[in-house]
């Protein structure tokens, strides 16, 4: 993961790129959100750990960072003689992408704000007067 801004910028990135930048998440978690994407029908936490070969509390908690940034979503499905498991399913990319692009509009206005506080508080200051 880069340290600055400048490095970001310096990347290869792809789009998958934005779990981690926007996001935080790690290489698992986006192994966990492909397996997702890839299944044919909402899926339980034991076969997304199946299918990346991790224990269950591993990519239980993948999921749930999913989960928390929105890319995934939960439904409980009932047994008929009671008791109940969840799947999960992507949530539509575009509700993804226009959080995303949200986001970016969030951070971009912070930025633009502490870049002016900083114009005010360093770019105002007098230049001592040479001597000759």
């Amino acid at each position: 993961m880069a340290d600055s801004m400048a490095e970001y910028l310096q990347q290869d990135m792809e789009c998958e790129g934005l779990l981690e930048c926007i996001h935080g998440l790690k290489e698992l978690d986006r192994k966990c959100y492909q397996v997702v994407i890839d299944g044919d029908e909402p899926m339980t936490i034991d076969e997304i750990a199946e299918r990346i070969d991790r224990e269950r509390s591993t990519a239980y908690r993948s999921i749930q960072r999913l989960l928390q940034a929105g890319f995934i979503q939960k439904e409980q499905v009932n047994y008929e003689q009671g008791g109940y498991y969840h799947v999960y399913r992507p949530t539509d990319p575009g509700e993804v992408s226009r959080d995303m692009q949200r986001m970016l509009n969030e951070w971009y206005a912070k930025m633009g704000q502490l870049i002016q506080e900083f114009e005010d508080k360093y770019g105002e200051t007098e230049q001592p007067t040479p001597t000759v």
